[in-house]
């Protein structure tokens, strides 16, 4: 789905009923969606996460298995706070997610036995949402869900997962540098930064420590909201398959 002609973001639709998210690290969700989720869970959509990792080189000072405990942990509460009650882990490796046909079988078969109207995945491209050089992780994962939305429709392709393939609706792409559409988030603000908040360990570990999630979250939701109607709102890039 191409951008719209004019600079104001397009509503995101609510033809749907099931999501599955699929981000590379505990906090991605977060940091991109949060406030987007509690509103569709509010409205009564089933959404799911699929993490591919745990994050475990994600806390400077702190040995990779234990983080990886405390980040699962963060993030199964965080998912509470917006809703969200299914969140599985794939156990790749952080920091050196690769993408190929392995992580594109995994996520096919997510698709597949989750059965979502609507994938959300975190920005691909090159660069960030700031101008910076995006990280491996996000890139790969993205471009590997992107594909694996597809694959997941091609009943030849990776057969051997006894699944029957499921065409999914929309692909909805996160923090990207380019959105098409918005998530009105008037109402669930306040949710989506409890929900980042969750990520105590991860934020105070951060070089420097984050230590203040409100004003850059309502910041940004209101920045975006600018192309929305002045409504605090969520970006995100879409693609109707």
């Amino acid at each position: 789905m191409s951008s719209p002609s004019s600079d104001q973001l397009q509503p995101m639709p609510d033809d749907w009923e099931r999501a599955l998210v699929v981000v590379a690290h505990p906090d991605d969700i977060e940091f991109g969606a949060a406030g987007a989720i509690a509103a569709w869970t509010a409205a009564g959509k089933k959404v799911s996460y699929l993490l591919l990792t745990r994050g475990e080189a994600g806390i400077d000072g702190v040995e990779p298995a234990e983080a990886a405990l405390v980040r699962e942990q963060e993030q199964r509460t965080s998912a509470a706070i917006v809703g969200v009650t299914d969140v599985e882990f794939l156990d790749y490796t952080d920091g050196v997610v690769e993408y190929g046909l392995l992580l594109r079988r995994d996520i096919t078969e997510a698709v597949r036995r989750h059965r979502p109207d609507v994938v959300v995945g975190f920005n691909h491209h090159e660069f960030t949402i700031s101008g910076k050089w995006n990280s491996p992780d996000h890139r790969n994962a993205g471009v590997a869900l992107i594909d694996a939305v597809g694959d997941a429709g091609n009943r030849w392709v990776f057969a051997d997962l006894g699944l029957e393939p499921w065409q999914v609706r929309y692909v909805a792409i996160a923090q990207s540098p380019h959105p098409t559409h918005a998530v009105d988030i008037t109402d669930t603000l306040e949710a989506g930064i409890a929900s980042l908040e969750a990520h105590a360990s991860y934020l105070s570990g951060m070089n420097p420590p984050i230590t203040d999630v409100r004003g850059p979250m309502t910041g940004f939701a209101n920045h975006v909201g600018a192309r929305f109607g002045g409504r605090p709102a969520i970006a995100l890039e879409l693609f109707q398959r």
